[in-house]
C-alpha cells in the first residue's frame, strides 16, 4: 500500500492510555516536523454539526451584498469582511473571498452581531466552535508532550485566547485578473489550525521540493496544521508551511471552507524555549515577541488592521 502524502492520525488512539497512544503522539509530532500538516481521521466533531454549519453558512452568504455589509466590523471583533478584503503577505492583488469570523468576543458579548436572517447560525457556529475548541485541546496537549512540555503548556496559552472560526466563501470566479487565486500562497498566524472537510477541492501546500502538493479532505477527516506561533516557540522545529487555495477548473463552481485558527492570550511570549532552541542546532532563529505585537504585525501586513 502506498503510504499518504499527509499522516493520518486517530483522535481515539489520543484518548487512549495504550502504546497506540505514544505512537499516534509521535506520527502527530513527526509530521509537524516533516510536513507541517497531518489529517486527524476519526475527529471528535459531529458530521451533523459540519453539514448544518455548510448549511447555514451557504444561507447568510446567499444573502445580497447589502444584507451582509450590514455586519462589517473589523475583524478581530467577528462578522463579516466583504469580498477582496484581504490579501497575503507579499500579494498585490486580493483573495477572492468573503468571510464570517465567530470568536470568544463573538460568543460571550451582548452585542456581538449575528446574521438576524438565519435564526439558527449562532446556536449552530456556536456548538462547532465548542466541539473544534475541545478537539484543539487534545491536540495541543500531545504536541506539548511531543516536545518535552508538560501536557497542559499550549492549552494553557491558549485558554482565553481569541481563537477564530472563520467560515471563508470563494463564490464562483468568472473573469478575474491574472494572477489572483481564492487564497494566495501564505502561512497562518496562529497556533494550531484545524480544517474540516471543505465543499470543493483547492488546498494545496508547498513542499520542501518546491511542488504544490493537492489536499482534499473527505468527510470525517480534519487537516490540522502548524500556524507561525508555533513555529517561533518550537524555533521553527514545528514547521509552519506555506498553503494557498487555488482557482478551481469550472468557474461556476463555489467553495466553502471552515478553517478553526487557535490563538494564545495576547499577553503570551513567543520566544523560543531554551530547551527547543538547543534541540533545533542551538541558536535561536526568532525575536522574542508577543503574541498580541506579532499578531499586530501580521494584520498589518496583509492589511486587514491592527487588532485589538
Amino acid at each position: 500500500m502506498t503510504r499518504p502524502a499527509i499522516p493520518v492520525v486517530s483522535y481515539s488512539d489520543l484518548l487512549s492510555t495504550t502504546v497506540a497512544r505514544q505512537r499516534a503522539i509521535a506520527t502527530l509530532g513527526r509530521s509537524l516536523e516533516e510536513i507541517g500538516f497531518f489529517i486527524l481521521e476519526p475527529h471528535p466533531v459531529s458530521p451533523e454539526v459540519v453539514r448544518r454549519a455548510y448549511q447555514v453558512a451557504s444561507e447568510f452568504f446567499a444573502l445580497g451584498d447589502r444584507d451582509k455589509t450590514r455586519y462589517a466590523l473589523p475583524q478581530h471583533q467577528g462578522g463579516f469582511s466583504s469580498f477582496g478584503s484581504e490579501q497575503a503577505k507579499g500579494y498585490t492583488l486580493p483573495d477572492l473571498k468573503e468571510f464570517w469570523h465567530i470568536n470568544r468576543q463573538s460568543l460571550t458579548a451582548p452585542d456581538a452581531p449575528w446574521p438576524q436572517e438565519v435564526p439558527s447560525f449562532r446556536p449552530v457556529m456556536t456548538r462547532l466552535y465548542q466541539q473544534l475548541m475541545a478537539c484543539a485541546e487534545v491536540l495541543l496537549a500531545a504536541c506539548a508532550e511531543y516536545l518535552g512540555q508538560p501536557s497542559d503548556w499550549l492549552v494553557a496559552m491558549a485558554t482565553g485566547g481569541d481563537t477564530v472560526l472563520r467560515l471563508a466563501h470563494y463564490p464562483s470566479v468568472g473573469a478575474t485578473p491574472p494572477g489572483s487565486l481564492r487564497a494566495a500562497p501564505h502561512e497562518d498566524i496562529n497556533l494550531i489550525t484545524l480544517l474540516c472537510e471543505a465543499t470543493a477541492p483547492g488546498l494545496e501546500i508547498l513542499t520542501e521540493g518546491g511542488q504544490w502538493l493537492p489536499i482534499q479532505t473527505t468527510p470525517g477527516q480534519i487537516v490540522v496544521d502548524t500556524g507561525d506561533m508555533l513555529q517561533n516557540l518550537t524555533n521553527g522545529l514545528f514547521k509552519s508551511t506555506t498553503h494557498r487555495v487555488v482557482n478551481p477548473r469550472n468557474s461556476n463552481q463555489s467553495r466553502l471552507s471552515m478553517p478553526f485558527f487557535v490563538h494564545p492570550r495576547p499577553e503570551v511570549d513567543l520566544t523560543p524555549l531554551e530547551s527547543l532552541i538547543e534541540r533545533t542546532g542551538g541558536r535561536s532563529q526568532f525575536p522574542p515577541i508577543t503574541a498580541q505585537a506579532y499578531l499586530a504585525q501580521r494584520l498589518a501586513e496583509i492589511q486587514v488592521g491592527p487588532a485589538a
